[in-house]
């Protein structure tokens, strides 16, 4: 894989990795309202989307390659986003 693409996918996967951070806060705080069949319905939904919404990226960038790296860069994205959210909200607290 040339270099270019690599640096391309690995940004892909880093700001992925925050856009999750916030859907999965989106999608928590919608989960806690509704009955139980909703809550398998809208999770199962949730995880295939955003599932799909990565290889898709990866797909239009690299013709669809995933190597270990590129998810390790994306837990790292959703990770900063988590410890960066926790710092705000303890701020304000």
């Amino acid at each position: 894989m040339i270099l270019r693409i690599q640096i391309y996918s690995l940004l892909f996967s880093f700001f992925y990795g925050i856009f999750v951070f916030f859907l999965l806060e989106l999608n928590y705080k919608l989960l806690y309202t509704g009955k139980m069949l909703y809550k398998i319905i809208i999770s199962f939904l949730f995880v295939m989307f955003i599932s799909l919404l990565y290889f898709y990226g990866l797909l239009k960038i690299n013709n669809g390659i995933i190597h270990i790296y590129f998810l390790i860069v994306m837990f790292t994205g959703y990770m900063l986003s988590f410890v960066i959210y926790r710092k705000i909200r303890c701020k304000k607290s």
